[in-house]
């Protein structure tokens, strides 16, 4: 792969035509602005990141995470152009310089798709149809139909709502640039493979898309003709994958500290560990000339720390292994390739997270109540939409908002239509929702 290709600022949906803009923007900040002005980046104040969505202490939610996702891939691909740029003057005065702004974007973007409760509302929307009453559907739609939706992914499903010609939208949907859209997709292949791979990059509805764009950049395919599709990532994959890992993993450790799951010696212990002892004491020094005595603003301090460290050496990961990446061998996460303290500290935090953070009471709540109310909604809108003309299904279905091709002739649109309404609500909304089906609740007038 070559970065000349690989960097390109022609958009889905209007390859043919050269706007004429009236502003001093770059293509890719456009990219990013119209992400941030969107409803769907919007909704994300009221989806859950871990923990449930505020009471009186304020704790991550998906938007937060993706805006502190977005300003760390900025610095992650400012490093990475800079430190190329000095091997490679040859990329100086190029897109290339263009790095941080699409890295950014695609940070902004990475979490589009995910739908109500996490983890566990793609649990519900997958088992509905391997093990609940979807199953009933598996003979009346295609084998890569079934896949698709027996391994719904958030992040196929965020390439699906960037790219999708929705009802009352223009050709290529949000009409982004090649390379943002191809630094989200970070399972390069078809849903067949996702049972090998766990995950999978886009819907077969949108596989031509991704096919155009991958091969306009030059991205390396690994799949035979006939195969299932599937090629390497495009590098800035890499830089996305590692600014979110770095804020999720560091960012949950900070939450679970504010809501006393963990301790603050547990959490200075976990943060301090990335570092030497010298550079452990200088961080404690400097929380004591800055005069910082609040626990919560010593925690702040010392994940402001840890991030920098773990961008740092991410950023040198990457240009280490920049020929592995370009040739599309590269594997692992950059986090894996970063010097044995940072990794070794980042492992531990991954293994008390698991233990203290994700099986914790709270989340397993949410994480409970997230999934029954997904499987009801799923229940009752596929029900709607197998038997539009009952007065129930009638009623469910006009409540849907007219972008979803819900009264769709195909059989396997309407279905994904109900995916689309779903998987796009908030929280709040898809409990509003269930709780009206359901008859506990009428609306306020």
């Amino acid at each position: 792969m070559e970065w000349q290709q690989l960097i390109s600022n022609k958009r889905l949906g209007q390859e043919n035509r050269h706007a004429q803009r009236h502003d001093d923007r770059s293509e890719f900040k456009r990219d990013y602005d119209r992400l941030i002005f969107s409803a769907p980046f919007r909704r994300l104040q009221n989806k859950t990141q871990v923990f449930p969505l505020p009471g009186s202490i304020f704790v991550h939610n998906r938007l937060t995470h993706s805006l502190e996702v977005a300003s760390v891939g900025m610095s992650l691909g400012n490093d990475v152009t800079r430190r190329l740029c000095a091997l490679h003057p040859e990329l100086r005065g190029t897109l290339f310089e263009e790095i941080g702004t699409i890295v950014s974007a695609a940070c902004l973007a990475h979490d589009m798709g995910n739908p109500p409760f996490g983890h566990s509302g793609e649990k519900a929307i997958q088992t509905f149809f391997s093990e609940g009453k979807g199953l009933a559907l598996r003979h009346q739609v295609s084998e890569a139909f079934w896949n698709d939706v027996t391994h719904f992914e958030g992040n196929a499903n965020a390439f699906r709502l960037l790219t999708h010609q929705f009802k009352g939208r223009r050709p290529g949907g949000f009409v982004l640039t090649y390379s943002m859209l191809a630094s989200i997709v970070k399972y390069p292949f078809a849903s067949s493979l996702a049972g090998t791979h766990g995950k999978f990059g886009f819907f077969t509805t949108e596989q031509s898309d991704y096919q155009r764009i991958a091969d306009d950049l030059g991205i390396r395919r690994l799949s035979e003709p006939g195969a299932p599709l599937q090629y390497a990532r495009h590098p800035l994959v890499y830089l996305v994958e590692a600014a979110d890992d770095i804020c999720y993993e560091i960012m949950d450790i900070e939450d679970a500290h504010k809501l006393h799951l963990l301790s603050f010696e547990e959490t200075t212990h976990l943060l301090l560990g990335s570092f030497d002892e010298p550079t452990q004491q200088h961080i404690l020094q400097r929380i004591v000339d800055e005069c910082i005595d609040d626990d919560n603003e010593k925690i702040t301090y010392m994940r402001a720390c840890v991030i920098g460290i773990l961008e740092h050496e991410c950023a040198g990961a990457f240009i280490d292994h920049e020929a592995e990446i370009l040739d599309g061998t590269f594997t692992g996460s950059l986090v894996k390739h970063t010097s044995e303290r940072v990794r070794n500290a980042y492992d531990t935090c991954k293994k008390i997270s698991k233990k203290r953070i994700y099986n914790s009471k709270p989340v397993l709540d949410v994480e409970l109540s997230g999934y029954k109310i997904m499987d009801t909604l799923m229940s009752h809108m596929i029900d709607a939409v197998m038997s539009p003309d009952r007065y129930y299904s009638q009623q469910l279905i006009g409540r849907v908002s007219s972008q979803y091709d819900i009264d769709a002739p195909d059989l396997e649109a309407r279905i994904m239509a109900v995916i689309d309404y779903i998987s796009g609500m908030t929280d709040v909304y898809a409990l509003d929702v269930y709780q009206k089906i359901m008859g506990v609740a009428l609306p306020i007038v």
